[in-house]
């Protein structure tokens, strides 16, 4: 084990990498802990399948705004101190108002409040790879999946606790617990985490500089952004996947429960079934594929996403086998796809530009995909298998930008 790939990327990348996927566990533990309940806790308290597809829409926009602002951010006060921002505002505020929330008006508040993390988002990936070396990036986020997959154990407490009692009172004091751990990383992150290289260049290149001009300058940005036809796939690839998980992450759960007649219960087990697969994946399997192939991985994965999602429409009713049949493909299809699409991404960047690209690409990602959370809340509204009929769609759509691209360079000692 001492000689295993994935714990030479974390001895190599000492500092903010290490730092960064030690704390991750404080944000994966009780967002684990709630997702599956998440919708259910809106929809047990009056709010409709179209008026939680709307608060999605809602907030969606709102991202698009708070993720141009997150690149010129980065850039003005640093790294550091955008992600701590980010983290405070967008989770721990945020989930203070979720655990009194009981209307639209107050989850749609709390939800807005949370796209302060769209500015955490830019930031803490500059934080996490910019100090790191490009090839060590596949490994890097596989760490950050694995440090998600761990937290995705505590869940079944979740379960055990909303079996005992009811789902609103246990998931109100989840998010209470929330707030205080993400309130924890953001003090962790401003003790242990530094500056990148790459910050403190951009940080004295912008002093003085308005914020009114630095967004004048994404008219620049955006036309080399178009012509550069490897982060257009990129690009491409991410709005599908962030659609298809924004479906996945508030319709599943409706799905199962309210159409296929399983047990509330047994929500928060699947996510661990999911976390089992993809570790032992990501431990025993992903570093013999290497770290530099990335076409024919991804387009593996994305068939068995669209194998998950043909399982999941199929699925007779009360039937707990095809369910788990279909968590144990998506697990598989995640494992492959979700380390390789975010560093195919950066790896298309240029470094000296990373915050604001990053920040573009974020709004480019939200703005096209805000549509689709209303369409699938109308759709789950006629017949809950639709949503994922459309991303069985969205999924081959996927496959077929793949095979277009070309394997990106990923060799190098600096990002």
């Amino acid at each position: 084990m001492k000689t295993h790939p994935l714990l030479k990327v974390l001895a190599d990348n000492k500092g903010n990498p290490r730092t960064l996927v030690l704390i991750e566990p404080l944000w994966g533990i009780p967002y684990n802990l709630i997702s599956p309940f998440a919708t259910l806790y809106m929809y047990t308290q009056g709010i409709t399948d179209v008026q939680i597809g709307l608060i999605l829409s809602i907030t969606m926009a709102v991202q698009v705004v708070f993720s141009f602002f997150g690149g010129i951010l980065s850039d003005k006060l640093g790294r550091k101190f955008t992600t701590m921002l980010g983290d405070f505002f967008g989770w721990a505020v945020a989930c203070l108002v979720w655990a009194v929330s009981n209307n639209f008006w107050l989850f749609l508040a709390a939800a807005l409040l949370n796209c302060f993390e769209q500015i955490n988002q830019t930031a803490w990936f500059c934080l996490l790879i910019e100090d790191a070396r490009p090839k060590d990036l596949v490994g890097i986020y596989t760490w950050v999946n694995i440090g998600g997959l761990v937290a995705v154990f505590f869940a079944p407490l979740s379960g055990i606790f909303v079996s005992s009692y009811s789902i609103v009172p246990v998931v109100r004091v989840l998010y209470l617990l929330f707030a205080l751990t993400m309130s924890m990383k953001t003090l962790i992150t401003f003790m242990l985490c530094h500056e990148t290289k790459q910050g403190e260049i951009r940080r004295e290149e912008t002093k003085g500089v308005s914020v009114l001009h630095m967004l004048g300058e994404y008219r620049r940005l955006i036309p080399s952004m178009l012509k550069n036809r490897g982060v257009l796939k990129a690009v491409a690839v991410s709005v599908i996947l962030y659609v298809t998980n924004m479906v996945n992450t508030n319709f599943f759960g409706l799905y199962l429960t309210q159409r296929l007649g399983i047990s509330e219960n047994f929500l928060a087990l699947f996510p661990i079934l999911n976390a089992v697969v993809m570790l032992i994946f990501m431990v025993g399997i992903q570093h013999r594929i290497g770290s530099a192939k990335f076409r024919i991985p991804l387009w593996t994965g994305l068939t068995l996403y669209s194998a998950a999602a043909l399982i999941l429409i199929f699925s007779p009713v009360n039937n707990l086998g095809f369910v788990l049949l279909y968590v144990f493909v998506a697990a598989l299809a995640a494992a492959l796809v979700n380390p390789r699409k975010d560093a195919l991404l950066q790896l298309n960047i240029a470094p000296q530009e990373r915050a604001r690209l990053n920040a573009l690409i974020m709004a480019s990602t939200i703005a096209l995909s805000s549509p689709f959370g209303y369409l699938a809340g109308w759709l789950s509204g006629m017949d809950r298998r639709l949503p994922f009929v459309f991303t069985l769609l969205l999924f081959i759509t996927a496959m077929l930008i793949i095979s277009r691209i070309r394997e990106p360079q990923a060799e190098g000692n600096g990002a």
